[in-house]
């Protein structure tokens, strides 16, 4: 049996690699964007263009979204010329946006109706790692389904787990950003606070990041501070919108999270000053105004 026929949306900073990945590992690949021109580099390596989503789902097994905002999502799944109006039974469709759990559920549900599998399987992991092939990717939906698509997320994936019921890949991704979002503040003030003292920004960064102190951000995006390297493994604007939607989940759940509040704070000021398209590394600025 050949390998799955496999379908790409989204071609931004992580998902060009993530498609690249599979492009490498063998799969016949299928891709959609907005934009053509950013999907040129796979076109150039053997993609096939779809002109639409709907055209897109006609001709593969499996397709892989990666878009902006949940309100896209909803749109390339489930408006005219979408992945559903395009699918047959048997597909699968995995969605690796960043989105709201109750989406994530509902196109779970709306799938079984027409006898789609979908999965919610957000990614973190930034550029660096959709780079190496080494994302961590955090999965929702039917076990079985997961187990079967295993071989495609080992192309660009290296931490893979099964979080639970459709909604969960979601949930887990929420909690991670929660978690990234204060850890960029403590770097910011680490680093800033280093300074101020005087010592050698790249010798405390020797000894803290790998201390108790060590996160990928400070492995990672602290040396793009230090050098003013402001340019996206991660968009500002992404990383509000998911903010916005942990602390809407938060409220449901009648959880108080001032951490992530003032995170999100301080990146809304960023991006309100023109840097929504900077990377979350931006943050440094609030301390050097």
């Amino acid at each position: 049996m050949g390998k799955e026929k496999v379908g790409f949306i989204g071609t931004g900073v992580m998902g060009k690699h993530m498609a690249l990945h599979l492009r490498k590992a063998g799969y016949p690949l299928y891709v959609y964007t907005r934009t053509k021109s950013k999907a040129a580099d796979l076109l150039e390596k053997g993609a096939a263009w779809c002109d639409t989503p709907a055209d897109l789902a006609s001709k593969t097994d499996v397709v892989f979204t990666i878009i902006g905002e949940p309100k896209d999502v909803e749109q390339v799944y489930k408006g005219e010329n979408g992945l559903f109006e395009g699918g047959h039974a048997g597909q699968i469709f995995i969605d690796m946006t960043t989105s709201k759990p109750s989406l994530a559920k509902e196109l779970y549900v709306k799938g079984k109706e027409i006898e789609i599998d979908v999965l919610d399987a957000p990614v973190s992991g930034g550029d660096v790692f959709a780079k190496s092939g080494k994302l961590s990717i955090m999965v929702g939906g039917d076990e079985m389904v997961f187990n079967k698509m295993k071989p495609l997320f080992d192309t660009f994936g290296e931490n893979i787990v099964y979080q639970g019921s459709a909604g969960a890949g979601q949930h887990t991704k929420m909690s991670n950003q929660i978690a990234i979002a204060s850890t960029m503040i403590g770097v910011c003030e680490a680093i800033t606070y280093a300074k101020k003292a005087g010592l050698d920004l790249e010798t405390v960064l020797k000894s803290i990041s790998l201390g108790a102190a060590g996160s990928y951000a400070l492995t990672n995006l602290a040396p793009r501070m230090m050098k003013g390297d402001f340019e996206p493994g991660f968009f500002i604007k992404h990383f509000i919108k998911d903010m916005k939607i942990a602390l809407e989940e938060a409220d449901r759940m009648d959880l108080k999270l001032p951490g992530l509040s003032l995170a999100k704070e301080m990146y809304e000021e960023l991006a309100a000053a023109g840097e929504a398209e900077s990377g979350t590394q931006a943050l440094i600025k609030q301390y050097t105004k």
